[in-house]
């Protein structure tokens, strides 16, 4: 009899979003601020615009259906650089209002159609909303 495959539990919301400013807490460019351009919740890591670059070798290969004159086109091959994933763990976001690193807490207010849950700012005397 095969091994019955374990359920997988849906991914967690992070309290990272994309749009936000973090600053890295750990690794190779600890101190360094950032944007995050895209979050991966089910990986739990994000990508942080210029950071974790990565070099990446890659062949040049025709693209399909490129054109219609019949001469196939080619991406360009080389080494290149890309933001590599960095573990949420390892950043930290920057409070808009404050702008010092901060945790993020939940606060609910009222707004049209009812109450909506807000990221706020957890550091002592800003509280401030995270989310514009």
């Amino acid at each position: 009899m095969p091994p019955r495959a374990k359920p997988v539990a849906p991914p967690k919301p992070m309290k990272i979003r994309k749009g936000d400013t973090v600053e890295i807490i750990a690794g190779k460019d600890k101190g360094k601020q950032g944007t995050v351009i895209e979050a991966r919740p089910r990986e739990k890591r994000v990508i942080v615009e210029n950071l974790n670059v990565v070099k990446r070798h890659r062949r040049p290969r025709p693209i399909r259906d490129s054109g219609r004159m019949g001469t196939p086109q080619i991406l360009p091959g080389g080494v290149f650089e890309i933001a590599a994933p960095v573990p949420v763990s390892n950043v930290m976001l920057v409070c808009p209002a404050c702008n010092q690193l901060t945790r993020i807490g939940y606060a609910f207010k009222e707004g049209q159609g009812g109450t909506i849950k807000v990221r706020v700012c957890k550091r002592p005397g800003c509280g401030q909303e995270v989310d514009r």
